[in-house]
């Protein structure tokens, strides 16, 4: 084993030690990181000067497929590395030589355990496409003759990218722990989320998985398309996948071609794509232009679904919320949202951020909120000089959404996306607060509710022996007791109400109004204007 140590003391006062291993399959490698330490020699005395961006991105393409899917990985977080990184980091290419088809071909037969012409009555043997870890062909399936895609893994990728990840987790973890300025990225964190990724792209299965959850997910939905799959000709390491035929959008952005409507067209692709987001929480992580076709029948085609996006029902319906201050200018309401969202927090200057969005906004003002172009850019921008880490979700919506809005402008200059997003946020916004939803979440609260009855006096028993041992010091002012004790006991009151409704709603006997039971929703009505009434009440006497 090898081990490569640069070491250094500058004027900031702490040490730079990072080792690599050559973990044995890394003589190019060697090469890679020769360069890269002369490099460094170079720069030294110019430590303080920024990092050039297209330096950075040509390092990660001579290091190697990992790398370079790091970097694709990278290029979705400027609130991490910066607008101009990331935008360089878009640029970056699967940088690999195409792979002789004969060892293809044996990874084709090893998966399927059969000889290829058993399966393909053709297969061309010149790849559709090649990137770092896979290939595509074209074929035709022998049984029922369709015309298939098929993705193949390439030999070795998972070894190599296994290594390369086990060199990103030992570089992480050094520079976290000896270089201070890269402590505010939290690149272990990074590099783990990255290899997470990574690993399920290397699972072909995970694909096929995703492409059968998002085609369910629009089942009805005609405008929409998805390529067909056969699972009993999937693997690990190789997909069979329908052939899409038609155009790829890009051909509509400086042509027409008949019977194709580009207006139509972008607004089905944006109001999909708020779908995915805002209804099912599954959605296409890397939606730019090559990811989107145009049908024979005028409908549209997403491909490549190595990287997906989850969001759960919580956070959309918070998401949603956003969305509407955000579309209002809402400022304190935007401010507020991102702090129960747990993206703000004590440590931010509240009142600092504010004056920088009233700024924001200033920028657009007299522009008709439209469109999110530009601004998403700036709102991260913004949370980046607050050092805000954003949740990797939220980012990879933010620039999914850019792209999709990017295609959308191409296509019809006039599209009103804001628009075309607020009847989702607002449907989310009614499940929130719908009453069926509701109880179904007093019951779940309900029996928390319970289990923390049921360990009260044990708590309390093991809180008054510390008090007696002199283990717990207790200093209690109390003021109007008397009107504490009033405003508990009608607390208690309406909390009893909302849990007995929430459970008639759930038992659903009675008779009915508006699809609810009466009785739930009398005793829901009562409990609405108790709680009113003492929050007047509370006012009133502030």
């Amino acid at each position: 084993m090898k081990v490569y140590t640069v070491q250094r003391q500058d004027k900031y006062d702490y040490d730079f030690s990072v080792e690599l291993q050559n973990l044995g399959c890394y003589s190019d490698k060697e090469k890679a990181i020769a360069r890269a330490k002369k490099e460094y020699e170079r720069m030294q005395g110019e430590y303080e000067d920024e990092l050039d961006s297209s330096g950075i991105r040509m390092a990660l393409e001579e290091l190697g497929p990992a790398y370079v899917k790091l970097g694709q990985l990278l290029c979705t977080r400027p609130d991490l590395v910066g607008n101009d990184i990331a935008e360089e980091l878009t640029k970056l290419r699967d940088n690999t030589p195409v792979t002789p088809f004969e060892e293809i071909k044996e990874v084709i037969e090893t998966e399927l355990g059969q000889p290829l012409d058993e399966v393909y009555s053709e297969f061309e043997e010149e790849p559709l496409g090649s990137a770092s870890i896979g290939q595509v062909y074209k074929a035709t399936l022998k049984e029922s003759g369709e015309k298939v895609a098929v993705k193949v893994q390439k030999p070795g990728s998972y070894e190599i990218v296994a290594a390369d990840v086990r060199i990103m987790v030992n570089l992480a973890e050094k520079a976290d722990k000896y270089i201070t300025k890269t402590r505010t990225f939290n690149l272990p964190a990074i590099v783990r989320e990255f290899e997470r990724s990574i690993f399920k792209e290397l699972d072909y299965m995970e694909e096929v998985m995703n492409i059968q959850k998002i085609t369910k997910n629009f089942e009805g939905h005609d405008y929409v398309k998805y390529p067909k799959v056969y699972p009993k000709l999937c693997t690990n390491r190789i997909i069979n996948m329908e052939l899409v035929q038609g155009y790829n959008v890009t051909e509509l952005y400086d042509n027409e071609i008949d019977g194709i409507s580009g207006k139509q067209i972008a607004n089905d692709i944006v109001e999909s794509y708020f779908k995915q987001l805002m209804l099912d929480g599954f959605f296409h992580a890397d939606p730019h232009p090559g990811n989107i076709f145009i049908t024979d029948d005028n409908s549209i085609c997403f491909i490549d679904f190595g990287m997906m996006g989850v969001l759960d029902e919580d956070f959309r319906q918070d998401l949603a919320e956003l969305m509407i201050y955000f579309s209002d200018r809402n400022i304190d309401g935007l401010i507020n949202q991102l702090i129960r969202m747990d993206i703000l927090n004590e440590k931010t200057d509240i009142n600092i951020l504010k004056s920088d969005l009233n700024d924001l906004f200033a920028k657009y003002y007299g522009v008709e909120l439209s469109r999110f172009n530009g601004i998403i850019e700036d709102l991260l921008f913004l949370m980046q000089k607050y050092d805000v880490r954003l949740p990797n979700e939220f980012v990879l919506m933010a620039r999914g959404l850019s792209m999709v809005e990017n295609t959308g402008l191409r296509l019809d200059p006039d599209i009103d996306v804001v628009a075309l997003l607020k009847p989702f946020a607002r449907k989310l916004m009614v499940q929130r607060y719908n009453p069926l939803k509701m109880a179904s979440n007093a019951k779940n609260s309900f029996f928390a509710f319970e289990h923390v009855l049921r360990a009260l006096p044990s708590l309390i028993s093991k809180t008054f022996y510390k008090i007696e041992e002199g283990e717990v010091t207790v200093n209690i002012e109390v003021k109007h007791i008397s009107e504490i004790a009033n405003q508990l006991s009608l607390a208690i009151i309406i909390a009893a109400l909302l849990i007995g409704s929430s459970l008639v709603m759930l038992i659903d006997v009675g008779p009915r109004f508006y699809e609810m039971p009466v009785l739930g929703f009398v005793g829901f009505t009562i409990s609405l204007a108790l709680g009113v009434f003492t929050v007047l009440r509370y006012f009133i006497d502030f």
